[in-house]
């Protein structure tokens, strides 16, 4: 209780000074979307003295990082891996707040559980020796490996960490000595699954250290060899769950943001953005146009751009470039909330196909796989808050085909219940029961099909992971952080740099964020600065 005081004072004395500091007459900042990128660049520019609106057309905040509750069951809408939480803390810090304080994480180990369909399974742990142990089962000597790869990438990740946390505008930044520095260790010519042949043997090795690619929407054979830190951020730093799920943290950003003075608008969609000639004046909604000396877009870019600014006033992406880009997989999502506790279940379980490569070849030509990789997340177990006492909340996830502009091969009308009854009967044989047993525990259920990401989320082509990251989309070849076809627009979240996945939208946050902090002089105003 005393804490909570505290906090509350705190509160009430950063608004008390931002009264005292004339908010209203401070620079104002429209933020169409509160995603975690969004609230994030929120927070920063509200500490630093901006007078900041955020637009959300939904009726939480979060985007995909929201929640989704239903009969009693709560389940993360998007991502449940949390990682790297150092970044939010630091921007936590920037507020005056302490991230432990807003959020309660549990570090899990195991972190997860690969199933291989073909055979085997490895309990993936931050304990060196424990990993090794694992990995010895398929191959010794990939096991001596174990260590030397993730210092490798540890050495790698600092490496190309400064180059996280700025922005890229031109080729020119490419000669900067941070990128030089870390070029060498890149190897921008060679996949994941390449770069892992340097260090392991067994196909199924390779798999257990490369299917983090999946967290881009990319393929281990296609995704830039720079991306096995990914290994490094999982078992150098940990994997966590938030009390809550993932949505808690969406939550606490949101309570961090109002505090500090951030004007937080639900259900309150954007029409378009007001330009006078190609500098942002203003975004337009049901409720009122609303003026702005930066406008920050955090929604899906690609569908952004096709619905908010004018094809016109856009030089380099056009709508018929943005249709000729490269994108993420789409998924296809089951969330059932079920009678009865499953402990063998861990909190995180991948199932990868037999025929892994085939089932790549399916999601590269927009089809449904036959045999699809399956992520199954069993957080009650971890978290008796998500489910009534008894139950359980199952979450489901499989990678397939984004949506072709065309329609493509895909019904999703037709192929959605097929997949519910396939990932049925997958749950039904790792929770060791018969699929009618199943069926009779189901107590609530949703399904998102890749045409619900389009339409009912308004993800461009339903890719839920943005723009792809192959090395022609990545950092100055990504749409800018101060996006270059506008005046005063700034972009954040995974579609632009550095990328998708939590930890790298935080810092396109920050990137955001301390841009317009220099275009509009915020610093001289801000009163947490």
């Amino acid at each position: 209780m005393i804490q909570q005081a505290l906090r509350s004072g705190a509160r009430q004395a950063v608004a008390q000074l931002r009264a005292m500091a004339g908010r209203s007459a401070g620079k104002q900042v429209v933020i169409i979307g509160a995603g975690p990128g969004g609230l994030a660049t929120a927070m920063l520019l509200a500490a630093n003295g901006a007078d900041v609106t955020l637009l959300e057309r939904e009726d939480r905040v979060g985007g995909r990082t929201s929640s989704l509750v239903m009969d009693g069951f709560t389940f993360d809408l998007g991502p449940t891996f949390f990682l790297y939480p150092e970044i939010l803390a630091e921007i936590f810090a920037a507020c005056g707040r302490r991230f432990e304080d807003e959020v309660d994480l549990v570090r899990l180990d195991p972190m997860y559980r690969l199933i291989f369909e073909s055979g085997g399974s490895i309990l993936a742990s931050h304990d060196v020796d424990k990993l090794q142990a694992e990995v010895a089962r398929f191959d010794e000597d990939d096991a001596k490996q174990v260590p030397a790869f993730l210092e490798a990438n540890r050495i790698k990740f600092d490496a190309f960490r400064p180059l996280l946390q700025r922005p890229f505008a031109s080729l020119r930044d490419l000669t900067h000595p941070d990128v030089l520095k870390a070029l060498p260790l890149m190897r921008p010519f060679s996949s994941v699954d390449t770069d892992l042949k340097r260090w392991f043997n067994h196909p199924q090795v390779r798999l257990a250290f490369s299917f983090q690619s999946k967290y881009l929407g990319m393929s281990p054979f296609k995704c830039p060899s720079l991306f096995t830190i990914l290994s490094h951020v999982e078992h150098g730093f940990g994997v966590f769950h938030p009390i809550g799920g993932c949505g808690a943290i969406s939550q606490a950003m949101a309570r961090v943001a109002r505090d500090t003075g951030v004007d937080i608008r639900l259900s309150e969609p954007v029409a378009r953005i007001e330009f006078d000639g190609r500098k942002a004046v203003g975004a337009i909604t049901g409720q009122g146009f609303y003026p702005a000396d930066a406008m920050v877009v955090n929604a899906d870019f690609a569908g952004a751009m096709h619905k908010m600014v004018p094809d016109r006033l856009r030089r380099k992406w056009t709508d018929a470039r943005i249709e000729k880009k490269q994108y993420s997989c789409s998924t296809c999502m089951l969330y059932i909330g079920l009678e009865g506790s499953y402990p063998a279940l861990h909190h995180h379980t991948i199932h990868l196909s037999a025929d892994y490569l085939d089932d790549i070849r399916a999601i590269e030509d927009q089809r449904a796989p036959v045999d699809p990789t399956l992520y199954i997340q069993n957080a009650s177990q971890t978290d008796p808050t998500l489910a009534p006492a008894g139950h359980s909340t199952i979450y489901m996830l499989a990678p397939v085909g984004n949506l072709a502009p065309d329609g493509g091969p895909m019904d999703w009308a037709e192929a959605g219940p097929r997949y519910r009854e396939l990932m049925l009967n997958r749950l039904a044989g790792l929770i060791g029961i018969e699929r009618t047993d199943l069926d009779t525990r189901i107590k609530t259920e949703h399904m998102i099909t890749p045409a619900d990401w389009a339409t009912r989320y308004a993800i461009y082509r339903g890719a839920t992971f943005n723009l792809a990251h192959n090395i022609g989309q990545m950092l100055h070849w990504r749409p800018n952080n101060r996006f270059e076809d506008l005046e005063r627009v700034y972009l954040t979240g995974g579609g632009t740099h550095p990328g998708s996945g939590l930890p790298t939208i935080f810092e396109s946050a920050r990137i955001a964020a301390s841009l317009i902090d220099d275009d509009l002089h915020l610093s001289r105003q801000g009163v947490l600065s």
